[in-house]
């Protein structure tokens, strides 16, 4: 620390900082803001839960708000829309429990304390309308095309008389299956998390307490609806006599649950993509130090007629986009039989044009002596190769390594078009894809194995910096 001090508090003046300190500290000062803060701001989101993330949070620290409910309930009467207080923790987190949590849970009896449309609301949300919905067609023995009748086209359900099928059924049970079924007026019931506060109301000027969509201190006013329902309807508040209760409390389920594979609605495990990704990326950077090394000693100390063409035909393969040749990559895969294995990773990239073009740029600054003496005490090609050749270039060697294990950790294109189809041979990029749905954001859990996927790539960078720096910049040095 003490060496890492002395160089970072060096002055050009003589006990002073001078202009040109102070322009040097700065660009430094702006240089490491634009690389870290990124990496900062991704660290902490990916600490905050669900609802933070939902609710467009801008605070940089992963918080928790007290919460309440807002429930839309659809019925005969129209649409309605009240605050339910004082639920449990759990009902809110339904959708992101898995199927273990929701099991440890008491839905029945939570149910059983509510009436009216805060049960209906409740029963929507907790999931309980198709096990309450096909559970009532097996008592009343009706028809067994209802529990199929959701999952129909239109043309198909007007084959069926619902009408008859519900007669003879209480009100209750007439609304339960018309939830179930889709039937109008009824529409699935909502109930979503929103935040707490307390704040002057503008009309009485007496301090209640409102649910908030948003908690958002930058604006003046905020939409809220009176926490107690004694008003209707949306009103404004000042943002400046409202207060939050809120506390920091990092969400490290983020991180546990993804790696343990007990994530809802998620058919992934992400420390099996884990191992698919280090092993894809070892086998692949060791094939590829094989062939390019191969190629680049031929091509640097062989005379042979078309060395030239096939040098600068490999290069011009660099000015070929990869996006063009995905058809044909995507053909000769599933060709050889290798669609839905980890071998479809590792294979088509085997070799790659700047690898060669780095390792033969650096091969040329090896003498041909070398190689001449070791010929003259009878050694092998294979040997001048791998006794010679590979420990003279193993600076070019290591840098190239370090690339291809950013490359292929990295890689999404070509895992997508050889394993898509095949999920237990999911890498890391395509893992991180099933945590976007289309009905159910699962952004914590994206951000948090972001920051796992990081890791590696990182630890390469940090420790072996050097070797990138040594082997790119002797390439070419005669």
């Amino acid at each position: 620390m003490t060496a890492v001090w002395s160089f970072l508090s060096r002055t050009r003046g003589r006990g002073r900082l001078s202009w040109v300190d102070w322009v040097t500290y700065i660009y430094l000062g702006l240089g490491f803001l634009l690389i870290f803060l990124p990496v900062c701001w991704l660290l902490l989101n990916s600490f905050k839960t669900q609802f933070q993330l939902e609710k467009q949070d801008l605070s940089l620290l992963p918080s928790e708000y007290t919460q309440v409910a807002r429930a839309t309930v659809y019925g005969p009467e129209g649409r309605s829309i009240f605050i339910i207080d004082g639920l449990p923790g759990w009902v809110l987190d339904w959708r992101g429990m898995n199927n273990d949590e929701r099991a440890q849970q008491d839905v029945a009896g939570l149910l059983a304390r509510w009436d009216g449309d805060g049960f209906y609301a409740l029963r929507s949300a907790l999931g309980q309308v198709p096990v309450l919905a096909r559970a009532l067609i097996a008592d009343k023995n009706l028809p067994d095309w209802l529990v199929r009748y959701p999952a129909l086209t239109n043309t198909a359900k007007e084959a069926f008389d619902v009408e008859t099928a519900l007669a003879g059924l209480d009100d209750e049970e007439v609304r339960l299956l018309s939830e179930f079924l889709g039937r109008a007026p009824f529409q699935p019931n909502k109930l979503s998390g929103q935040v707490l506060v307390t704040a002057i109301h503008p009309d009485t000027g007496q301090r209640q307490r409102f649910a908030v969509p948003r908690w958002d201190p930058s604006k003046e006013t905020l939409p809220a609806r009176v926490a107690d329902n004694s008003q209707d309807g949306v009103i404004r508040i000042a943002t400046a006599t409202a207060e939050v209760e809120r506390r920091i409390r990092p969400a490290f389920t983020n991180y546990t649950e993804p790696l343990a594979g007990t994530t809802s609605m998620v058919t992934v495990n992400f420390a099996r993509c884990f191992t698919n990704s280090f092993l894809a990326t070892m086998l692949a950077t060791i094939i590829t130090l094989t062939i390019n090394s191969m190629a680049a000693f031929a091509l640097s100390k062989y005379q042979f007629r078309g060395r030239t063409f096939f040098f600068f035909f490999i290069l011009a393969t660099l000015m070929v986009p990869a996006t063009i040749t995905l058809v044909g990559v995507f053909k000769a895969i599933h060709a050889t039989g290798l669609s839905g294995s980890i071998w479809g990773v590792i294979i088509p990239g085997a070799a790659t044009p700047a690898g060669v073009f780095l390792l033969r740029q650096y091969m040329l600054t090896i003498p041909e002596e070398l190689l001449e003496a070791a010929r003259m005490d009878a050694a092998s090609e294979w040997k001048i190769y791998w006794r010679i050749m590979l420990p003279l270039a193993l600076p070019a060697m290591a840098a190239l390594g370090i690339l291809s294990i950013v490359w292929r950790w990295n890689d999404l294109i070509l895992p997508m078009v050889a394993i898509a189809t095949t999920k237990d041979a999911y890498t890391i990029q395509l893992c991180l894809l099933e945590f976007r749905g289309e009905h159910l954001s699962r952004e914590h859990f994206r951000l948090a194995m972001t920051v796992v996927s990081l890791i590696p790539t990182t630890l390469v960078f940090v420790f072996l910096q050097k070797y990138i720096t040594t082997g790119i910049a002797n390439t070419g040095l005669k």
